[in-house]
């Protein structure tokens, strides 16, 4: 008979307990380690039958999915085909993607005041205070940033960009990447809502000992009820600056000598002027950077400008304009953090019809996030602070194992050699030194 493929090989079937997930289960223990089964079980409902999950069974393997790379509630049914993989990362109970997505249901119920949604807040704050504790860290940079999900659910909004979807509101700690608070919003409410609220939500996330001393973000958080408080706070802040008249204004009064560049050739120039934003209080900075915009030849004695405003109260006697411009511009790590979110983590897509459900599953996402952003930096070597969660999975959490029972004890045999199994042990003894389990 010819061969109907173009590889020589052929497929069968094996009843070995092997895994393709091992690595998985270092995140697994760490999730475990730093408290999230306890802490579901603690602040999230429970179920009103006494046959029913307890809610850390729907948390737990949700956010080890999440972090597995799943991007559906139907792919916790990858889950089932692993059962000896569950048992050592003490998912011992796994409902189904329709238990699942009842739950959501229940979570995000206005019925029960959306007991679930406020549980995991209380489950997102204790976690990420655990994990702070751990860093050496006291004052840090709040970026404040919106993102768009684009989703043709049964409750979504259209957004200002003319599509269907939500508009959640993040809070990023710079200095760690920690997502402080998520505010899941629908599509027609504004970015720049209630953005004083928002601010004071996550500087209520702190940990005690742990404050906000700094604040960036763009022109949606332009308004003078944030600045008032920000300067209450006495927080430096850095705010892009709406274009208006008055702005305009600001910009032609600059003196044309006060104009510098950076750099030589660098392509722009930088200057600021002295600013009173309306109903506030204290006068600020406007960073002004401008860059000429090419022309043809014809007109290429009348330069015009392209102009990019900061206003802030960063004093300028002790930082130059273009320092400022660069600190604001390392926000753009912000953005990057929402692209894991949404592309790492799943959330670039809601499973659910009801907005209030969806906000229990991004939260979910969020959780998900934060706890491999403490797993990466509290346990794993410096070479992988940075590594976004494609490369872990990569490199580490799709490492293939054989699970095998010796001498009453379980083992993980995984593939790598020598130089992976002192990995998988240096991270596994960090993971037991940071652990609030620390009972084998």
């Amino acid at each position: 008979m010819i061969a109907q493929t173009i590889f020589d090989f052929k497929l069968d079937t094996i009843k070995e307990k092997l895994t393709a997930r091992s690595g998985l289960a270092l995140q697994a223990e760490f999730n475990h380690g730093i408290g999230l089964r306890d802490l579901s079980n603690i602040f999230l409902p429970k179920s009103g039958s006494n046959r029913g999950f307890d809610p850390a069974a729907f948390v737990a393997p949700m956010v080890l999915m999440l972090q597995g790379g799943g991007r559906s509630l139907e792919d916790i049914r990858i889950f089932n085909e692993e059962k000896d993989f569950l048992k050592i990362t003490k998912n011992n109970r796994l409902p189904t993607a329709s238990a699942i997505s009842h739950w959501l249901d229940r979570s995000g119920s206005n019925q029960k005041k959306m007991e679930g949604l406020h549980g995991l807040n209380k489950l997102r704050k204790e976690l990420n205070h655990r994990m702070m504790k751990r860093d050496s860290v006291d004052e840090y940079t709040l970026d404040a940033d919106a993102t768009e999900i684009c989703a043709d659910k049964k409750e979504a909004t259209y957004t200002y960009k003319k599509n269907k979807g939500y508009m959640p509101m993040l809070g990023f700690l710079f200095e760690n990447q920690l997502c402080i608070y998520d505010d899941f919003r629908n599509g027609n409410v504004s970015p720049s809502a209630d953005q004083k609220g928002f601010y004071i939500k996550c500087k209520n996330q702190m940990p005690k000992g742990k404050t906000i001393v700094r604040f960036r973000a763009d022109s949606a958080s332009y308004n003078s009820a944030l600045i008032n408080q920000l300067e209450k706070d006495n927080v430096k802040w850095a705010i892009v600056a709406l274009r208006n008249a008055a702005i305009k204004r600001a910009i032609k009064s600059i003196e044309e000598k006060k104009w510098y560049e950076p750099k030589p050739n660098c392509g722009f120039e930088v200057a600021f002027t002295a600013y009173h934003i309306q109903k506030t209080e204290k006068e600020i900075s406007l960073v002004v950077k401008r860059e000429k915009i090419k022309t043809d030849d014809l007109f290429k004695d009348i330069p015009e400008y392209e102009y990019h405003v900061i206003a802030t109260n960063i004093d300028l006697k002790e930082m130059k304009a273009d320092e400022v411009l660069a600190w604001y511009n390392q926000r753009g790590q912000a953005e990057n953090f929402n692209k894991e979110v949404k592309s790492g983590f799943g959330m670039e897509r809601m499973p659910c019809g009801k907005t209030n459900s969806n906000a229990v599953f991004f939260r979910l996402g969020i959780i998900a996030y934060n706890l491999f952003v403490g797993f990466k930096k509290l346990v794993c070597p410096d070479e992988f602070s940075n590594c976004v969660v494609s490369t872990f999975r990569w490199r580490i959490f799709n490492t293939a194992g054989r699970i095998v029972k010796h001498s009453g004890k379980v083992i993980l045999r995984i593939m790598g050699g020598l130089e992976k199994l002192i990995l998988f042990e240096q991270i596994r003894e960090n993971i037991y030194k940071i652990s609030f389990c620390q009972s084998r």
